[in-house]
């Protein structure tokens, strides 16, 4: 969230969309909450914050989600609008691995933040690359997740109306 609201306001962004993925295939779906229950959670999140929209574009969408598909989808649907990507720097070190990524580069701008511990790699100079100066954070869904697994406390990573659902639904408390 952080993040996001850093490119809404230092950037040329008007909106960030945060689009939940039903099944990236990079990850395992094991390790995932429902989709219905992330989305709330990005919900929560966002808040009243105009500028931040919660997105369930790719429920709709055939899994597992590629992003090359989804902004595909959007110019389509939404013609009149501009949509460009936001990625960690771990991301774009290992983009190659991404469905037609060649296309992703090409057509689409991309804005990388850093993240501690990651190079940017060979595309950190690509002419659709805006690396942005956003605050470094070494913090990761994962690490939230794995955490609250572990019966730690997550207040203060998270929004206060997340940490209190999370909380409250026992989501991510081994069964």
């Amino acid at each position: 969230m952080i993040i996001a609201n850093h490119l809404v306001e230092y950037s040329d962004l008007d909106q960030v969309w945060l689009v939940v993925s039903p099944h990236n295939p990079l990850k395992q779906k094991s390790s995932l909450a429902k989709d219905h229950d992330r989305l709330h959670l990005v919900q929560l999140a966002i808040g009243d914050n105009p500028k931040l929209k919660a997105s369930s574009i790719e429920f709709s969408l055939p899994v597992p989600s590629y992003t090359i598909d989804t902004l595909t989808y959007l110019h389509e649907k939404y013609p009149g609008k501009k949509f460009s990507l936001i990625m960690g720097g771990d991301n774009l070190e290992s983009i190659e691995k991404w469905k037609n990524y060649e296309k992703l580069l090409a057509e689409n701008d991309i804005y990388v933040y850093k993240r501690p511990g990651y190079s940017l790699g060979k595309y950190e100079n690509h002419p659709r690359v805006k690396v942005v100066d956003a605050p470094l954070l070494d913090l990761s869904a994962t690490f939230i997740r794995n955490s609250i697994a572990a019966g730690k406390s997550v207040q203060y990573l998270v929004p206060e109306a997340v940490y209190d659902y999370l909380r409250d639904s026992k989501l991510y408390v081994p069964k």
